[in-house]
């Protein structure tokens, strides 16, 4: 009876979290509908351009409502996610070997340097040692999945997090934007020092695609593949923030804390279709159907992430965070430029 009431209460749970996620959902499916159709008549935008620049009109007047809050972040995180394992399914392990040596050699030395001025600018700002680790493994890593990460394993409060989730979301809203106009007048978009740039700069994935979308499909999936490298990097970047917090005159030595560090999903997913794909076990005309799948999927993703931009949350944050978020952006678009130039 009661395994009964349980299997009852796990299915109406279920479906009133459907239930929650529709009207969200539709609304980005909306979006994406509207700003593909328009991006028919502007091919030079792009559609997948066009919903997040949509998203964010729609996320900031009347979409702002909670009712919509679960399917936004369904559509911005899960979609997204099974849009990049399905981009696994359509890249063979020859494209990934395109970074080459020199590519990863970037993405390394990127994420020390973030990692170093992190700390350092932090530490001259007065931030905590905590807020400091959790703005360096945000910023060099993958944004909040890092930052979640490394937060038990330095012993950080839910306070350092959240204030250090939402710095680091609203920095990687802005170089989305930016990233795209630096890379034209620099770079004039070529392909892999373009994708190098977003996908070494920004913190999330969702970023990453939304800004090489403003570009195009070439440098959008390059920069995808750029970026989920330096994630695998993230286990690396927690034990050395680990280490470095035992080592700390201020850290308290009798604390036992224990924290597995988890890829994320998505990642493994990705490398697995890509292993397959490259075996040709996914035969070409099922990668092409995967490639309509995963675009449709990002575009709607894309619609997800501009509605929730939130704009107040950009001039809410202090002058003290904020100069901080703009010393650490500031370091990481220099650094990657002369990386860039230097390396590839």
């Amino acid at each position: 009876m009661n395994k009964t009431k349980k299997i009852y209460g796990g299915m109406l749970k279920k479906k009133k979290n459907v239930v929650e996620i529709l009207p969200g959902l539709i609304m980005c499916i909306i979006i994406a509908f509207v700003g593909k159709f328009i991006g028919n008549y502007v091919p030079s935008i792009g559609g997948a351009s066009i919903a997040i620049f949509l998203g964010m009109l729609v996320g900031n007047t009347f979409g702002n409502k909670k009712i919509y809050a679960k399917g936004s972040k369904f559509s911005e995180s899960n979609l997204l996610s099974y849009s990049i394992v399905l981009l696994g399914g359509t890249l063979s392990a020859n494209t990934i070997l395109q970074l080459g040596v020199s590519g990863v050699a970037f993405i390394v030395i990127q994420m020390i340097i973030t990692i170093t001025f992190s700390i350092f600018i932090g530490k001259k700002l007065g931030f905590s040692e905590n807020f400091r680790f959790l703005m360096a493994s945000g910023n060099a890593v993958c944004g909040s999945s890092a930052i979640a990460a490394t937060a038990p394993v330095i012993e950080a409060n839910d306070e350092e997090k959240g204030i250090t989730i939402t710095i680091v979301n609203v920095t990687g809203t802005v170089l989305m934007l930016l990233l795209p106009f630096i890379s034209t007048l620099l770079f004039d978009s070529e392909t892999v020092k373009t994708s190098a740039l977003i996908g070494g700069v920004l913190q999330s994935v969702g970023q990453v695609v939304a800004s090489g979308s403003l570009v195009n499909e070439s440098v959008k999936d390059l920069a995808t593949i750029f970026k989920i490298v330096r994630i695998i990097f993230l286990v690396f970047v927690v034990l050395g923030l680990g280490t470095m917090k035992k080592s700390s005159k201020k850290s308290n030595h009798t604390s036992n804390v224990k924290s597995k560090i988890k890829v994320p999903w998505y990642v493994i997913g990705f490398f697995i279709m890509c292993f397959l794909f490259t075996l040709q076990i996914v035969p070409t005309e099922l990668s092409k159907i995967f490639k309509v799948i995963s675009n449709n999927f990002e575009v709607i993703a894309l619609a997800g992430i501009g509605m929730r931009v939130n704009f107040r949350e950009l001039i809410k944050q202090g002058s003290k965070a904020s100069l901080y978020a703009l010393g650490i952006a500031i370091v990481q678009i220099l650094s990657a430029i002369a990386l860039i130039t230097i390396l590839l």
